[in-house]
């Protein structure tokens, strides 16, 4: 995998095991046009190819996380919205089920203006954490618009659809204690310290069984789908098929032997 230049609209870099994925508008608080949508699907396809890779890590350099789309992008050229919101949401929707086909776990690192998009992108990934100045806005009614970037799906599973439809149609900003009560981010952390914190979650992740995680998340995002006869068969696939792994060999070993695993992700 090849690090992206530093101007580019989205940075992908891989640390040892951890790839990241930064939005890199910080003028624009990271808001989305054509080439930054293009370039977060580049990404992901990129970090989907690249067998280093244990844990992708996505966050946002500057004041913000996400503000959303470029409404800038739009007003230029009020005629051509939906052509823009097409292009954007296309490339937008491909990174999106590129992430949800991903082998690793996706972690989400937000701080500042989490809005529309960046909203729903967020609610995509298995975990998030948030600094202590994270605001979070679905924000979509404000424009007299609709969601996109699966926040229609993924927003309902995780508070529940009353909540959600709360947070659609109001468009109200939630501070990161109350979107940690309700279930949008796993844990919150001073802001300074969010990137050492996102580290040690992220490299905790990256030194786990992958292959075991690649089987949970297939197992926890299929299940809001499938029967009940369906998750059981699957569940029985997936563990049987983890057996047969040198990580649940070490993990077997490890365990009986009173010391700590170590993991290969193979």
């Amino acid at each position: 995998m090849t690090d992206t230049p530093a101007d580019a609209p989205v940075l992908l870099s891989r640390e040892g095991a951890v790839s990241w994925i930064r939005f890199n508008r910080p003028a624009l608080l990271n808001a989305l046009n054509e080439e930054s949508a293009d370039a977060l699907r580049d990404a992901c396809r990129a970090v989907a190819q690249d067998p280093a890779a244990r844990v992708l890590v996505i966050s946002g350099t500057g004041r913000g996380f996400m503000a959303g789309g470029d409404l800038g992008r739009f007003n230029a050229d009020p005629a051509a919205a939906p052509q823009v919101a097409a292009a954007i949401i296309g490339s937008l929707h491909e990174a999106l089920r590129i992430l949800d086909a991903l082998e690793i776990p996706v972690v989400a690192s937000v701080h500042g203006p989490v809005a529309g998009a960046g909203m729903s992108l967020a609610c995509a990934t298995d975990l998030c954490i948030a600094a202590d100045d994270a605001k979070f806005t679905l924000a979509y009614a404000r424009i007299g618009a609709t969601p996109d970037g699966s926040g229609t799906y993924t927003l309902p599973r995780l508070v529940g659809l009353r909540r959600a439809m709360e947070l659609a149609l109001l468009a109200d900003t939630l501070d990161a204690p109350e979107a940690l009560r309700i279930g949008l981010v796993n844990r919150i952390v001073p802001a300074e310290t969010l990137e050492a914190e996102t580290r040690r979650l992220a490299e905790r992740l990256a030194a786990g069984p992958t292959r075991a995680y690649a089987g949970i998340r297939r197992l926890m995002r299929r299940s809001w789908t499938a029967t009940l006869d369906e998750q059981l068969d699957a569940e029985r696939d997936r563990f049987v098929a983890t057996a047969g792994t040198a990580d649940f060999r070490e993990g077997v070993g490890a365990f009986l032997a009173k010391r700590r695993p170590d993991f290969t992700g193979s």
